[in-house]
């Protein structure tokens, strides 16, 4: 029989100690409660950290699980069980919006769009299953990285180019972006993104309020939008949308 890997051992008993046990823990509790010699478990405790698996208080020096954990104890979630969920609700909005909706995820460092309907005319339209858009100018990025702490760090770290005169690129403003964001449940994209393009997006949540995705609605300004502001039946209903799919994946009070 092969043996277990030692340090991989007393990584996972430090994540189990901080999930079951106070809020945060120094480093001498994490040590004595574990039987391990300070320097080890600092060791252990750095590398989680840098992996995003546990984080530092910066005040009090103690350690607490990271996003990074909570994010991966909500990949039971499959991507397409979340399309299958917005199928219907998804077809509703862009037939009532008139215009077309995105369904995205994060992945890596960015929002993959999982789910595109069309426009409901008979335009020529290009699906965009598969497609890339940015966290920090796109509606759907800033919804996510508004209520996602992953989505918010990868925002942060990550080159915010400038594709408009209107992208946000300067942390401070962004942050503030977010905040307006977090405190109205939705986000926006007036051109900042792609000239002549705007966009409204809303998070979806599931059954324990995890953020798993968002949805948007995108189209031409002049259609979107109704003198200079998102049209706020647009913004209505791309919100009941999201919460429609966030009631059926399981999450209360939406």
């Amino acid at each position: 029989m092969a043996k277990n890997i030692q340090s991989l051992e007393r990584a996972a008993a430090m994540l189990r100690l901080l999930a079951g046990g106070e809020r945060r823990l120094g480093l001498s509790d994490i040590a004595s409660s574990l039987d391990l010699a300070k320097g080890t478990a600092h060791g252990i405790l750095r590398t989680l950290q840098h992996e995003g698996f546990v984080e530092q208080d910066a005040a009090s020096g103690r350690y607490q699980l990271g996003a990074e954990l909570l994010r991966l104890g909500n990949s039971y979630l499959d991507v397409h069980e979340l399309r299958a969920r917005a199928l219907v609700w998804t077809d509703d909005l862009a037939r009532s919006s008139g215009e077309s909706v995105y369904l995205g995820v994060l992945h890596q460092h960015g929002v993959l769009i999982v789910h595109h309907v069309f426009r409901p005319d008979d335009s020529r339209q290009v699906l965009e299953v598969g497609a890339m858009q940015p966290l920090h100018s796109s509606a759907l990025g800033k919804v996510l990285s508004a209520f996602d702490p992953v989505a918010h760090s990868e925002a942060l770290e990550t080159e915010r180019k400038t594709f408009t005169t209107r992208t946000v690129s300067e942390l401070d403003a962004f942050e503030s972006l977010l905040d307006m964001t977090r405190a109205r449940g939705w986000a926006a994209d007036v051109e900042e993104t792609w000239e002549g393009v705007a966009s409204v997006a809303a998070p979806i949540h599931d059954r324990r309020r995890m953020p798993v995705g968002a949805v948007a609605v995108t189209g031409a300004v002049e259609r979107v939008c109704q003198e200079g502001e998102l049209r706020s039946e647009l913004v209505a209903a791309v919100r009941d949308c999201a919460r429609s799919v966030s009631r059926d994946l399981g999450a209360s009070r939406f």
